[in-house]
This record gives C-alpha cells, sequence and structure tokens, in this order.
C-alpha cells in the first residue's frame, strides 16, 4: 500500500468540501421557502449565490493542483442536511421553525469552517500560496455568514420561537 500523504489528504479534504458545497447550494432554496421570517428567507438566498462563487473558487483550487474537480460524498453534511429538513417537516406552521432553520444553517457553517480553515492551513503547509488565499477568501465569508446569523437568531427569532402560535 502506498504511504499517503498530506497531499492526498488535502485533495481528499477537498473533494469533501466541493460535494458539500454542491448539496448546500441546492438545499438553500428549499430553506428559503420553508422560513417564515424575511429576513432568514433573504440570509439563505443571499448564501445560495455565495455558495455558488465558493463552489467556482474550489473549481479554481482543483485546477492550481492539477485535479479534475469532483466531489466525494460528505456523510457529515448529508447528516446536517437531514437534520435541517427533518425541521422543516416537524415545526412547520410552528413559531419555532426559523430558529431551527438557523440553527441547522449554522450546524453547516460551522462544519464549513472547520474544513476551510484545516485546508487553508494544509494549502500553507504545502506551499500552495493561491490556494490558500481562494480557500481564505471563502473561510471568511463562512465566518461573515456565522455572525449574521448568531446576530438574526440573538435579535428576532429565539424570542420570537419562544411564542404560542
Amino acid at each position: 500500500m502506498a504511504t499517503k500523504t498530506l497531499d492526498d489528504l488535502f485533495h481528499e479534504t477537498l473533494k469533501d468540501i466541493y460535494y458539500a458545497e454542491r448539496k448546500i447550494s441546492k438545499t438553500l432554496p428549499k430553506m428559503a421557502r420553508g422560513a417564515q421570517n424575511e429576513q432568514l428567507k433573504q440570509a439563505f438566498l443571499d448564501h445560495k449565490e455565495e455558495t455558488d462563487g465558493q463552489i467556482e473558487r474550489l473549481q479554481q483550487v482543483f485546477e492550481l493542483i492539477g485535479k479534475r474537480a469532483r466531489g466525494k460524498t460528505c456523510d457529515a453534511i448529508e447528516g446536517i442536511i437531514s437534520e435541517g429538513e427533518e425541521i422543516l417537516e416537524e415545526f412547520k406552521g410552528t413559531p419555532a421553525l426559523d430558529a431551527g432553520l438557523l440553527a441547522a444553517a449554522q450546524a453547516v457553517e460551522h462544519y464549513e469552517i472547520a474544513r476551510y480553515g484545516t485546508l487553508c492551513a494544509w494549502a500553507k503547509q504545502l506551499g500552495l500560496d493561491e490556494a490558500a488565499q481562494l480557500l481564505s477568501e471563502t473561510l471568511k465569508e463562512e465566518s461573515a455568514t456565522d455572525e449574521k446569523l448568531s446576530k438574526l437568531a440573538q435579535t428576532t427569532l429565539n424570542s420570537a420561537a419562544k411564542k404560542a402560535a
């Protein structure tokens, strides 16, 4: 068996997040349709647009390392998205729906932040400075989205979720 290197690990993790981003891009419109709060709907739609740009950046990283852009099934994102879909079904029409959808979205963001942070560090270690810059740009966007979602939760959605239907 051939020895696996950081290059191999970087490539495998890149395939993982590529799959995840494409899955997220397909899921965000469904989340927006399910959201009751207009600010949350708009946040999902804005993040869909941002995610599509992140996918393009990932494609650039694949090009930089001389690999074809392709994903591999990411069980983590499948599970997180499945939880979000359960919230959509179980809390539909209730005051808690939006708080639940936002929490599911933040789980996605936290996963992405962890992945991009790791990929940035590995890209730097591997001397892939241009890839590190592209990945860092996405990491900043993911962190900003997480902050926006936290603010929306704290200022509006969590208190609205306490109210009786």
